[in-house]
């Protein structure tokens, strides 16, 4: 659940209160769900976002993975 507030927290600057709003939120789910995906409203985006939510958990466990390694990667020098 961390993982998830942290990647919209980083996500939704501009937008933190109306994430349905946001540019990069809407590309991304058009992305991974599709162009009808792409949240409209509110209500839109919520129904969305609870109904896909096991898939959404995994992409931010992932994407939380991908950004430790990165972390790791600079500190070593790599």
């Amino acid at each position: 659940m961390f993982s998830a507030l942290k990647f919209y927290w980083m996500s939704c600057k501009g937008y933190r209160l109306q994430p349905w709003r946001s540019p990069y939120i809407r590309w991304r789910m058009e992305t991974f769900f599709g162009l009808e995906a792409a949240p409209a409203d509110a209500r839109t985006f919520f129904r969305l976002t609870w109904r896909e939510r096991a898939r959404l958990l995994r992409f931010f466990r992932w994407a939380d993975i991908r950004r430790q390694e990165m972390r790791r990667k600079r500190a070593s020098g790599e």
